[in-house]
């Protein structure tokens, strides 16, 4: 299981962007977050940068995986949905649910998400 943004296990740079201009700004080799934006996924895949994207629909999680996305966040109950929708097709991209607290993830370990990432990593500074 993927722990982004816990305390206790490392984890990469990551950097929340709103636009496309804001990545120039990241640091190199990080992995940029946003929520999905169909001209952002394109550069993002254009440029092969590793990303993560928030989504609110099975249809976005679909054109996330299809574009090469490292993670496709969603909120529980829908993180649920794409799992069995990812295990089904072998997505390459992983699934990871937003959590809170550490108190959440074994509920997500308990459903086989793929992993999480704390909601304080993906809102905007």
């Amino acid at each position: 299981m993927i722990l982004i943004g816990d305390e206790i296990v490392p984890f990469g740079d990551i950097s929340f962007i709103s636009n496309i201009e804001q990545i120039s700004n990241t640091k190199a080799n990080s992995t940029v977050l946003f929520t999905y934006d169909e001209k952002i996924l394109k550069y993002v895949y254009d440029n092969e940068l590793s990303s993560g994207v928030i989504v609110k629909s099975i249809k976005d999680a679909i054109y996330c995986n299809n574009l090469n996305v490292k993670y496709i966040i969603s909120e529980k109950p829908l993180s649920q949905q794409i799992q069995k929708i990812a295990d089904n097709y072998m997505y390459d991209s992983k699934n990871l649910a937003i959590i809170d607290s550490n108190d959440e993830f074994e509920e997500m370990a308990r459903n086989e998400i793929d992993g999480i990432i704390y909601r304080s990593l993906i809102q905007e500074k």
